[in-house]
């Protein structure tokens, strides 16, 4: 495994013995997470079945009524501004 430095724009170049080993080629979707002090970098998933959209959502926007009524107003409030900008 390689290192990397951050540039002031905050990028970072993979190590080639990494994308090598990882099969990261340009155009890839990358994934960055927080785990207890560690960023953690891995390939994105190129499609996702419905279960998986499911449980990776589920929680998202609340439990009970409260979290459909909030998206049921999110959706109100989106259909408008579409209306009104003509889309």
């Amino acid at each position: 495994m390689g290192s990397t430095k951050v540039t002031r724009n905050y990028q970072i170049t993979i190590p080639k013995d990494v994308r090598k080993l990882e099969n990261v080629l340009a155009g890839d979707e990358l994934l960055v997470e927080s785990r207890g002090g560690e960023i953690v970098v891995k390939k994105a998933a190129l499609t996702l079945s419905r279960e998986e959209i499911l449980k990776k959502s589920f929680g998202a926007w609340g439990k009970g009524p409260r979290g459909l009524v909030t998206i049921r107003k999110l959706r109100k409030e989106s259909e408008k501004r579409w209306k009104r900008m003509g889309i």
